[in-house]
């Protein structure tokens, strides 16, 4: 008897395919796939599947629901694979338009929680695709920033190459010292009026790095010769730009 039930079991497996006998088809894959996008905010997406790998198409308004979409769809159990089509739609804003918009929201983005000037965030963009770099307080900061990028209309990808600073109490002791010491001082105080604040305090085990724009050499000379007056600094690396003056190329 177990022989005759096994023979019919196993064709069944066969005829279906392993996924369909203990799974989810494709066509039950693809409707909780669908399900799972369900959203005004997604609405012109659609989601195919095709043994187990889900294929997504449409369009969104921004990048960042081209990544939530991508992630919805890898949580459902079953499916092997994405593969993400999704087109960023709104009409084409300009390299340098992008670019000027982002390096603005990114440096006014932490102000008020305390770590503004120790992020030093570069941003540069190349068709549509934005690269960010440079330094960050902490992981927390480094994805507010990525964050800002892929929610802002018009950019069609976003690389993270933003190094987070390490996590030392050392450190955290150093950037605070130093910060005390440059926007202390009589002629640089005058940068703290501005919460974006253009000098950038960066601090990785005891080496200091100042990021930003000051208006003239003397501020930079002065700024470079306060954060080394900090007991326990190891090294300054002054990359101050003087306002008028082509940054120096690394």
């Amino acid at each position: 008897m177990k022989r005759k039930f096994f023979v019919p079991l196993l064709a069944a497996v066969l005829s279906l395919g392993v996924s369909a006998a203990f799974g989810q088809s494709d066509s039950q894959l693809q409707a909780s796939a669908q399900k799972a996008l369900n959203g005004s905010k997604m609405k012109n997406v659609q989601v195919s599947v095709q043994n187990g790998v889900a294929t997504l198409s449409g369009s969104v308004d921004v990048f960042d629901l081209k990544e939530q979409a991508d992630h919805k769809i890898h949580r459902i159990k079953g499916i092997k694979a994405v593969e993400n089509d999704i087109q960023i739609a709104g009409p084409e804003v300009s390299d340098q338009e992008l670019h000027q918009k982002l390096l603005r929201a990114i440096e006014y983005d932490r102000v008020g929680y305390g770590t503004t000037a120790f992020n030093a965030i570069g941003v540069s963009v190349s068709n549509g695709v934005v690269t960010l770099s440079g330094h960050a307080y902490g992981p927390v900061d480094a994805d507010s920033a990525v964050a800002v990028a892929s929610n802002t209309k018009g950019v069609k990808d976003v690389v993270n190459d933003i190094q987070v600073d390490p996590v030392s109490p050392m450190d955290d002791r150093t950037r605070i010292a130093v910060f005390r010491s440059v926007y202390g001082f009589p002629s640089l105080n005058k940068y703290a009026m501005d919460p974006g604040k253009p000098i950038r305090i960066s601090v990785q085990n005891g080496n200091v790095t100042l990021y930003g724009e000051v208006d003239s050499q003397a501020d930079k000379d002065a700024a470079g010769i306060r954060a080394n007056s900090v007991p326990g600094v190891f090294h300054v690396s002054n990359q101050l730009n003087v306002a008028g003056n082509q940054p120096e190329k690394k």
